[in-house]
């Protein structure tokens, strides 16, 4: 069945669907040293406290037009911290019509929408390589909701909240609704992509890839940063500091832990890495 942004489809009841959203974003920085790593673990939890993070789900909340019900919130030893959000029905408002377009959501402001029995988390997880001098921040977010606005309508503002290199983004709708003649809904929107929700100026900077699964409703997006410069990655330092032969190195060491994070799969075993260091050290003593 198509649905058109006009078109307000009459339920037998309340509206079924329960869609999910699930937003995973990493920030990926090289520490050469303990001290270095250290403070950017401690970074990272100033930045993404647990009371930022609320403050972040708040705004989502209001994106979607969620009475929030109840914060659970904790900042955690050594790092991280987690955030959960439960939400009810917002005020009885009629549904604007691009809650049914595959558009990018908006980023803060009064917006208002329908949906019912939700809830909101993020969780951290800062961390680091024993020895190989790369450190990781994530965050796992995850929006979940009933009725008729689709929790992507909040995705444009949780991208703008994050510094992000690599992101996975995961949307599924689940269960069904019925019309008023009785006939089950598995979905009540149209979408063809997930980057539909993105805007164009984030999305020129990301290599994206979808893997969906139409016909159960299931679609999945990796994004990685397209373009490449190590001060990005380099943390209280320039690559101005660096050799030639450092910068090529770390350059390399930050791309796999990327190409790892986007494919999922180990591409490059931390022995790599010590071996090419003892052929080189071999070599200087030759």
């Amino acid at each position: 069945m198509k649905f058109t942004p006009e078109q307000h489809i009459e339920l037998h009841g309340f509206n079924n669907l329960t869609k999910s959203l699930s937003f995973n974003m990493y920030d990926i920085c090289y520490t050469r040293t303990k001290e270095e790593r250290e403070a950017y673990i401690e970074y990272i939890d100033e930045q993404y406290s647990a009371e930022r993070l609320t403050k972040i789900l708040t705004h989502v909340s209001d994106i979607i037009g969620a009475h929030v019900l109840n914060v659970a919130k904790q900042d955690y030893v050594p790092q991280g911290a987690s955030v959960t959000i439960l939400v009810s029905e917002g005020p009885v408002v009629e549904v604007p019509d691009e809650a049914y377009d595959e558009s990018p959501g908006p980023l803060p402001d009064n917006v208002v929408l329908q949906l019912d029995k939700s809830h909101i988390t993020v969780h951290t997880y800062p961390e680091f390589h024993p020895d190989e001098g790369i450190s990781t921040f994530r965050a796992d977010i995850d929006v979940s909701t009933c009725g008729e606005i689709t929790p992507l309508k909040a995705l444009n503002y949780l991208i703008h909240s994050f510094e992000t290199d690599v992101m996975t983004i995961d949307y599924r709708v689940r269960g069904f609704t019925r019309d008023k003649e009785g006939n089950k809904l598995f979905i009540d929107h149209d979408i063809s992509s997930i980057q539909n929700y993105i805007p164009e100026n984030v999305k020129d900077q990301f290599d994206m890839v979808d893997i969906n699964v139409y016909q159960e409703n299931i679609f999945h997006t990796k994004c990685k940063l397209r373009e490449f410069d190590l001060d990005h990655y380099l943390f209280g330092y320039t690559k101005e500091s660096l050799s030639p032969e450092e910068r090529e190195e770390i350059t390399e060491r930050i791309q796999a832990e990327m190409e790892e994070i986007v494919s999922g799969v180990t591409l490059h075993s931390g022995t790599i890495f010590e071996e090419e260091d003892e052929e080189e050290e071999t070599e200087k003593e030759k």
